[in-house]
């Protein structure tokens, strides 16, 4: 190579992270590589009020349906033999496993088999969402139509959601927000794609979010990813305000509003 185009040839370099830690008292570091650090005092007072919502929200709630909570154990209970709650385990905000809260819409021993190929064919899009057994525009897709496992009062809980209620809990102690991504099984994260992997570190998982009440049952998985990751890049106090408001509707006509 000529000698004249080796000089023109600048190689710079940068010691990350710097082992002079008072340099980063002195100067502010670099967007570019501490975007965590540089967003964190702009995120304290947001993380703050979504909290602030989460706990009013849930306890107004959970005083609010409470007298729902009397009757659903009392039918669950007369109808099938079992606890009133189904406890399962999430995956949470970092992988951070909880127990999920759910009135129970099942019968006792089922086999899981028929679920996990169920979403694995999802993930992997080779479900049709527009079909019935997604539960045909009135349901998640994440539930089976017909499925032989569930009750009959558990039937009517799952297609109006009502089976959710508990996790007004879950949200109150911090386990979930009111809003957020749908929190997974351990076993469907295990067929995620690496960018999947995000709507769990980005925020907690929630009770509604944009896809439930956008797309809910009739948005592919991939879609249903895209839309939980469109929250997080938009969230603002007042769209979780916002998706509250309209959940209802979406509960109520089973179809996602625009």
């Amino acid at each position: 190579m000529d000698n004249d185009l080796l000089d023109k040839i600048v190689i710079s370099f940068f010691l990350f992270p710097e082992e002079d830690h008072k340099k980063l008292h002195k100067e502010p570091p670099s967007e570019a590589l501490y975007p965590d650090l540089t967003s964190k005092s702009r995120s304290r007072t947001s993380i703050l009020a979504k909290r602030s919502l989460d706990i009013v929200g849930s306890l107004f709630c959970l005083l609010l349906f409470s007298p729902f909570f009397l009757i659903f154990s009392l039918l669950i209970k007369l109808t099938s033999k079992g606890p009133v709650l189904f406890k399962q385990e999430r995956i949470g905000q970092f992988g951070r496993k909880f127990k999920c809260l759910k009135f129970r819409s099942m019968y006792l021993n089922n086999d899981p088999t028929i679920h996990k190929q169920f979403v694995q064919q999802l993930i992997a899009g080779k479900v049709d969402v527009n079909r019935s057994e997604c539960g045909g525009g009135t349901s998640t897709p994440y539930k089976i139509q017909r499925d032989p496992r569930v009750t009959p009062i558990g039937n009517i809980l799952r297609k109006s959601s009502l089976d959710e209620l508990p996790q007004f809990w879950n949200v109150f102690v911090g386990d979930m927000s009111l809003v957020g991504p749908r929190p997974p099984i351990a076993y469907e994260v295990e067929c995620y794609d690496v960018w999947h992997k995000r709507r769990v570190l980005e925020v907690k998982p929630g009770i509604t979010g944009l896809w439930q009440v956008v797309g809910r049952s009739s948005t592919a998985f991939d879609d249903m990813v895209r839309l939980d990751l469109k929250y997080v890049r938009d969230w603002s106090i007042w769209l979780d305000i916002k998706l509250l408001l309209k959940t209802p509707w979406v509960v109520i006509t089973g179809k996602g509003g625009h």
